[in-house]
C-alpha cells in the first residue's frame, strides 16, 4: 500500500520562553542566534530537508519578531540592492524564502496539543510533520526524514521521536509506554506525561509523524496536568485507536529552549561553520 507522502510541517512556537527571561521579553527564544542563524529557521530547514513544502508556525500575540522573519523587509532589501550586496540580500531573505510558510496564532496559552490544534485549518486532512520550536537534532540524516523512513517500514500510522533519558529526567517529559516492534521501534500503548513513576526509559521528544486523525482527538481532549491540553495525551489517546509507534532517532539532540542546551547548540553549531570553526576550537582550549 503506497502510503500519502507528507508535504507540510507544523512547528509550535507560541510559549512565552519564561527561562529566557530578560531576553525573551522583546525577542521571542525561538529568534535567539545559533551563531548568525535563529533556532526556527534550524527547525524549518530540517522540515525541508526531510520534503516539506510547507510550513505552518504557530505563534502567539506579542511574537511580532518571530513573524516577520518570514516577510520582507522593503526598506533593507532595497539599501542592500542599491549597494550591490547581493551575497546579504539573500540571507535578507532566507525567512521568505525557505519555503511556503503560513503563520497561524495560539491565542491563549492553553497547551502545547492546543497550539497545534491552531493549525487544523492550514492543514487540512493532511499528514503532517510536527517539531518543537525550540528542539535541535545534529544529525548526518534529518529526524523528520527517520521519522518518514520508520513510518514506511511499519506500514503507516503516527511515528513520534524519542530518545532515552536517564531515571532522574523522566518526569521532565513524556515517556513511552510500548513494546519492540523492531530495531529502534515500538509500538505505543500510552504516553505518559511527566510521569512521577515512568514505564520506561524513552522520552518523546523533537517532534511527532501525525495523521490529520489526531486533530479529532484534540478538539475533545480535556485538559490534563496544569490545566493544560497536551499533545502527548492526545497521541496516548490515539493509540488506543490507531497505530502509534515510536522510534529512537539517530543524532545529537540539543534542547534550545533550555539556558544550557542552547549554549551546548550555540558551540555546536559554531564548531560546525567552516569559516569559524578552527578559530572558535582554538578560542575554547585557550580558554579552557
Amino acid at each position: 500500500m503506497s502510503l500519502e507522502p507528507v508535504r507540510v510541517a507544523v512547528i509550535p512556537a507560541a510559549g512565552l520562553g519564561t527561562r529566557f527571561l530578560p531576553v525573551s521579553k522583546t525577542i521571542p527564544k525561538e529568534m535567539l542566534p545559533l551563531v548568525d542563524v535563529p533556532i526556527i529557521d534550524t527547525v524549518i530547514s530540517e522540515a525541508v530537508a526531510a520534503g516539506c513544502e510547507e510550513i505552518v508556525v504557530v505563534s502567539a500575540p506579542g511574537k511580532e519578531p518571530l513573524d516577520e522573519y518570514f516577510l520582507a523587509n522593503e526598506r533593507l532589501e532595497e539599501r542592500l540592492k542599491d549597494d550591490g550586496r547581493d551575497g546579504d540580500l539573500a540571507l535578507a531573505r532566507r525567512g521568505q524564502s525557505l519555503a511556503r510558510v503560513t503563520v497561524v496564532y495560539q491565542n491563549e496559552p492553553l497547551g502545547n496539543g492546543h497550539a497545534v490544534m491552531c493549525a487544523r485549518e492550514a492543514v487540512g486532512d493532511r499528514p503532517f510533520l510536527m517539531l518543537w520550536g525550540d528542539d535541535i537534532v545534529m544529525a548526518p540524516v534529518p529526524v523528520g526524514t527517520q521519522l518518514m523512513q520508520a513510518r514506511e517500514r511499519v506500514g503507516g500510522g503516527s511515528v513520534g521521536g524519542v530518545a532515552r533519558v536517564v531515571p532522574g529526567d523522566a518526569h521532565k517529559y513524556g515517556v513511552v509506554d510500548g513494546e519492540p516492534a523492531g530495531p529502534r521501534t515500538w509500538r505505543v500503548r500510552r504516553i505518559v506525561e511527566k510521569p512521577d513513576v515512568p514505564p520506561s526509559d524513552l522520552a518523546a521528544v523533537h517532534g511527532y509523524l501525525l495523521e490529520p486523525s489526531i486533530f479529532d482527538v484534540l478538539a475533545t481532549q480535556k485538559p490534563g496536568r496544569n490545566g493544560e491540553i497536551w499533545l502527548t495525551d492526545a497521541v496516548s489517546a490515539l493509540a488506543a485507536r490507531e497505530s502509534v509507534h515510536a522510534y529512537e532517532f539517530e543524532g545529537e539532540r540539543f534542547d534550545a529552549g533550555d539556558r544550557l542546551g542552547y549554549v551546548r547548540a550555540f558551540i555546536a553549531t559554531a564548531l560546525g561553520r567552516p569559516e569559524i570553526a578552527d578559530e572558535v576550537r582554538a578560542w575554547l582550549r585557550e580558554f579552557l
